[in-house]
């Protein structure tokens, strides 16, 4: 590649020769690679050949003038940033001009300066529309399906009832403990349905205090309390085409509750202070780590806003539950972690996948990312050691298959049997006939227990 591929490239659309040359010479000084058109006709020929950054076009030319020239590359998708140039040039022949695609209007006579601001300004809009695009189409790969890892039979299932609610905007309830990856699906959701070009806007319900939480989400207007100084839009104008996401919703306020049910029913915001409500288009989608239901039954949330929340549900599994996965997610955040800080390469010593697959995760999937950043921060070499890691994970101690906080019989001893079953197949090298004999079960009931617990 060239040095004058690399320049960015400015083409002149002059019908008078001498001003033509002027800018000309004036630009490439500027180090812009220049070419020149002396009417609109030749300009777009030239458009629809030429991968250009710029255009420079003067309004009034024969054969084609200024306004033609911007309706045709229109129709014709000329991507370059259109500047238009006239010493005849009124408001209303300015208005027009934007109105058909040019980014700004520069008046004749004009001064070397003007110009070369105005390309400036043009250049850095250039840059923050291409920062946009590579950050959107980042953002894509970052929560597609391909980067939520797992080879769980219940995840995928999720992966399915992603894809089928992704495109309406039906309201999707995600349940979960805390750390397995809640906001992770809700971006999913968002990144692929239609509304991926809009805002996805998330906010932690619990995280902001009771007397704020109001104005957060609904904006405020001027004068509406002690420190309005000025209109503030909030959270669900923010989303407005797009989605909110309400991280810990059971966290909720009893007293904004019936805010959100309204917005839910109506598609309408009225912002604190505000005498009239405003219309709004945003797939909600919320979360919570709590037991809603119990909450319902106990007064602490309203039950009407929970069946608005619950017409779909997604449930995750703790990592414990899907214990197969590890060792997928430990390759994936070494490779993620190792890129960013600068140790690629790093691999995981089996004694510490080992202590990693004893361990009951009550952080799930987060508290393991954070365990693998640290490791790969205090490891010396290539290989990331049991020294590496926290304390509570290299503790002698077994974990226990069930939360340490659970008094369900029930669940206990469904972890149980998972752990049981696991450990006998890893001895036999996977043959169910002989883990069957170890688990002391017919054959039978070892592949419904397979099926049952997402196994197979």
């Amino acid at each position: 590649m060239t040095r004058e591929t690399l320049k960015t490239r400015i083409l002149v659309v002059e019908d008078e020769n001498n001003l033509r040359h002027m800018l000309r010479v004036m630009l490439q000084k500027l180090d812009y690679a220049v070419e020149e058109a002396a009417d609109g006709r030749e300009a777009l020929q030239k458009a629809l050949k030429g991968n250009y950054d710029f255009i420079l076009s003067d309004i009034r030319m024969p054969v084609m003038d200024g306004p033609e020239f911007l309706r045709q590359a229109s129709d014709a998708g000329v991507a370059a940033t259109i500047i238009m140039m006239s010493a005849y040039g009124t408001v209303d022949t300015a208005i027009e001009c934007m109105k058909l695609g040019a980014y700004d209007y520069i008046s004749k006579p004009f001064k070397n300066d003007e110009i070369q601001l105005v390309l400036k300004k043009a250049e850095e809009r250039l840059h923050l529309t291409a920062e946009n695009r590579r950050l959107k189409e980042a953002m894509h790969r970052e929560f597609s399906f391909a980067n939520i890892v797992s080879s769980n039979p219940r995840m995928g299932e999720i992966f399915s009832l992603v894809e089928k609610v992704s495109d309406y905007k039906t309201t999707v309830l995600i349940l979960g403990e805390s750390g397995t990856g809640k906001e992770l699906i809700a971006r999913a959701i968002h990144y692929n349905s239609g509304r991926t070009n809009a805002e996805f806007v998330a906010v932690n319900c619990g995280a902001i205090p009771e007397s704020l939480l109001e104005s957060e989400l609904f904006g405020h207007v001027r004068g509406s309390f002690t420190d309005a100084s000025a209109d503030k839009a909030g959270l669900f104008e923010q989303a407005d085409g797009g989605t909110l996401f309400l991280d810990e919703i059971g966290e909720m306020p009893l007293s904004l509750q019936a805010k959100i049910l309204r917005v839910l029913q109506e598609g309408e915001i009225r912002r604190v202070g505000a005498t009239s409500p405003q219309r709004i288009d945003v797939r909600v989608i919320s979360a919570t780590s709590r037991d809603l239901e119990q909450d319902v039954r106990e007064g602490r949330f309203r039950e009407d806003l929970f069946f608005r929340l619950n017409v779909f549900t997604i449930k995750l599994p703790p990592l414990r539950e899907r214990l197969e996965d590890v060792p997928l997610l430990v390759a994936h955040f070494l490779a993620k972690h190792g890129e960013k800080l600068g140790r690629p390469g790093v691999e995981c010593a089996p004694q510490v996948l080992k202590e990693f697959m004893a361990y009951g995760w009550p952080g799930n999937v987060r508290e393991l990312e954070n365990a693998i950043e640290r490791g790969l921060i205090l490891c010396a070499g290539d290989l990331l050691t049991i020294d590496c890691l926290p304390d509570s994970i290299r503790s002698s101690s077994p974990a226990p298959w069930f939360p340490a906080d659970t008094l369900s019989i029930k669940r206990a001893g469904e972890m149980m049997e998972r752990d049981f079953i696991r450990r006998a197949l890893e001895k036999t090298g996977g043959n169910r006939t002989h883990a069957a004999r170890l688990l002391e079960i017919s054959h039978r009931a070892l592949l419904y227990k397979l099926k049952e617990y997402g196994m197979e």
